[in-house]
């Protein structure tokens, strides 16, 4: 099973004038392909920040990180950027929509600003595939405010898979929604799953982070509880 990303002892130091905080001490991980994780804990325990890592919005104060073999250690913000665009898709629990913006447009957003250059039919192509698939594609021509919360996280998800990405990180999905809805969307991320996706959600909820065969536990920064994956069971 073929490794998706790699964490070694990540260190994350948030220094100011007058205070050092340790966020993240000595954090190593593996996620291999179609596998699902998720990173749970008290509020304040590292979880958003070793995701910012793991996505390439944050770097490290120590400690490598490969993806799919590659050091993306020491990236530049464009080099991130290129890398981040290439082969992670992001759901992040406010959504991120463009309220300007048709349903369509910002799913197709990833496909318009990568580096391989797309045509407008296989823009189209994709996202409706994509709008279909979390059964959305009759709401196309929609602005986000048109929509409940449930339906744009969906939209959200979406556009997160549009680019076809190595590797979904998933930052609290239910965090803006009911329950009936949060259930809604976890269903999704499960099925999507069981297709291949391979998926690392944060989440605080036990309960949604049970439905993740590999559990990882965090608490001060550190690694509490990561069960062995297939690959090193």
């Amino acid at each position: 099973m073929n490794e998706i990303l790699k964490l070694e002892q990540i260190t994350k130091v948030f220094e100011t004038e007058e205070l050092e905080t340790h966020a993240l001490s000595g954090i190593s991980l593996s996620i291999h392909q179609g596998e699902y994780v998720s990173i749970s804990g008290p509020s304040g325990c590292g979880k958003s920040t070793l995701l910012s890592i793991m996505g390439l919005l944050d770097f490290a104060t120590s400690g490598k990180y490969f993806i799919e073999g590659h050091d993306v250690t020491s990236l530049t913000l464009n080099q991130a950027a290129k890398v981040r665009n290439e082969k992670i898709g992001f759901i992040f629990q406010s959504f991120n929509l463009i309220d300007e913006l048709s349903v369509f447009d910002n799913v197709a957003l990833p496909l318009r600003y990568h580096s391989q250059k797309f045509s407008n039919q296989e823009i189209e192509q994709r996202v409706l595939a994509r709008l279909e698939q979390v059964g959305l594609s009759h709401r196309i021509s929609h602005k986000p405010n048109q929509l409940s919360g449930g339906q744009q996280q969906r939209v959200a998800i979406a556009r997160a898979l549009v680019a076809n990405p190595s590797i979904l990180l998933v930052d609290e999905p239910t965090g803006n929604l009911d329950s009936k809805a949060g259930d809604q969307v976890m269903d999704l991320l499960e099925e999507l799953n069981k297709q291949g996706t391979t998926i690392c959600m944060v989440t605080h909820d036990p309960r949604y982070a049970d439905m993740a065969r590999i559990k990882v536990q965090l608490l001060d920064g550190k690694v509490l509880h990561a069960p062995l994956t297939k690959a090193t069971a």
